[in-house]
């Protein structure tokens, strides 16, 4: 869950390395791609006119192939690499122009950043690297080693504290790199390619695991991926970089179903939509439904207006309670019943909004109905047809 406020603000960021920047820019902004800036200046324009915001406890990846910027765009955000242009303010403030002493304790109090191959030391155990930031901070031993073994349990390692860190796994080894970046307590993560040296089933079990800590920690995470799936799945907005530019920034729906550029579409054309398209995405407004007061005539009516076979029952709050067929509403009409509470039928299979397509569509293959859609509270939003599905997860759907 994120809140409208924003932790991090990008301005018309710049950082392009050589000697006549001023010239470089200019031609950044004309349009010039990287070659012919470098040939004409000798410069590297790396991030180009970079501007966004993240918001507190957002995911917020930042994906893109190898040579992108991605790597230095997140370094500019507590810079390790100073900016050559533009402006980064954290919570507020603008870190731009603060001296090396003020920088520091920016970095200490607000920043930690977990790296690509795990930056631990070698000749201290799992304990001791765990509590190195703190003790570059000078906190007291007694003080520092329960912190440290705090974090040592968020990330799963109880009992590993006094291993040696090269006896580890390398999943272990990377959870032992995002406690030390928890132990301080950092209101913002900096993940720089955090999986990327993991074997496949690792890194997808601590992308799982990220997630999770996530739910409960609720911290603010700057994520860096050359892997859309990895970004798709970690994300709750993805910024697209290609030679130093920002070329989208989108929810991972939004992406999907709306690249705003060629090289963006050519990224997501093989994604597996199923797997990040939700129920609320295909979801189209509920038809007619009837109500906890309504009796069997009514519903009948309502059906044939509709000329549906079947209606969805709500009750005073919308929530829902299941669906009524024209046959059982017929029957109980004659038989002069006056509620539809017996020929309700409530063990109709329902998704919410976030369910991704590829656990509604079993339940659509299932049964000829559509499939309700409920918000967090049970009240009912919407529904997803079997066409509307198929739609969504085909070739035809993308061009729709």
């Amino acid at each position: 869950m994120t809140d409208n406020k924003p932790v991090i603000e990008v301005r018309a960021l710049y950082k392009i390395f050589g000697a006549r920047t001023s010239e470089a820019k200019k031609m950044a902004d004309a349009g010039s791609a990287r070659p012919e800036i470098l040939k004409k200046t000798g410069c590297v324009p790396a991030v180009v006119d970079a501007s966004f915001s993240v918001h507190k406890r957002e995911t917020f990846v930042i994906m893109g192939l190898s040579g992108s910027g991605k790597s230095t765009l997140l370094r500019l955000l507590n810079r390790l690499i100073e900016p050559t242009y533009g402006e980064v303010y954290v919570d507020g403030g603008d870190i731009s122009g603060l001296n090396r002493d003020a920088l520091r304790e920016v970095r200490r109090k607000k920043f930690s950043m977990v790296f690509q191959h795990f930056g631990l030391l070698p000749h201290r155990n799992v304990l001791e690297n765990v509590g190195f930031g703190l003790e570059i901070q000078g906190m007291g031993e007694e003080a520092r080693r329960e912190k440290s073994m705090q974090a040592v349990q968020v990330v799963g390692l109880d009992g590993y504290e006094n291993s040696a860190v090269n006896e580890l796994s390398g999943g272990m080894q990377q959870r032992v790199g995002l406690a030390r970046a928890l132990a301080t307590d950092p209101e913002i993560l900096l993940m720089d390619e955090a999986f990327s040296a993991l074997d496949p089933l690792i890194r997808n079990q601590m992308q799982d695991e990220l997630i999770e800590l996530q739910a409960r920690l609720h911290k603010t995470v700057v994520f860096i991926t050359h892997d859309l799936d990895e970004a798709l799945k970690l994300g709750d907005r993805i910024a697209i970089m290609k030679d130093g530019r920002i070329d989208q920034i989108g929810t991972p729906e939004g992406i999907l179903t709306e690249p705003a550029t060629d090289y963006v579409r050519a990224f997501v054309e093989n994604v597996d939509r199923s797997k990040v398209l939700t129920a609320a995405s295909v979801m189209k407004k509920t038809p007619t439904v009837s109500t906890h007061k309504d009796g069997p005539h009514q519903a009948v009516r309502n059906m044939e207006h509709e000329n549906h076979s079947s209606i969805f029952v709500v009750d005073q709050d919308r929530k829902f309670l299941g669906l009524v067929t024209i046959d059982d509403a017929v029957k109980e009409s004659k038989k002069g019943g006056r509620s539809l509470d017996s020929i309700i039928r409530g063990e109709i299979p329902t998704v919410e909004m976030n369910t991704v397509l590829r656990d509604v569509v079993p339940l659509a293959s299932g049964s000829n109905l559509p499939i309700p859609v409920l918000k967090e509270d049970g009240t009912l939003a919407g529904i997803v047809t079997r066409a509307a599905l198929l739609s969504a997860l085909s070739a035809e759907g993308d061009a729709a």
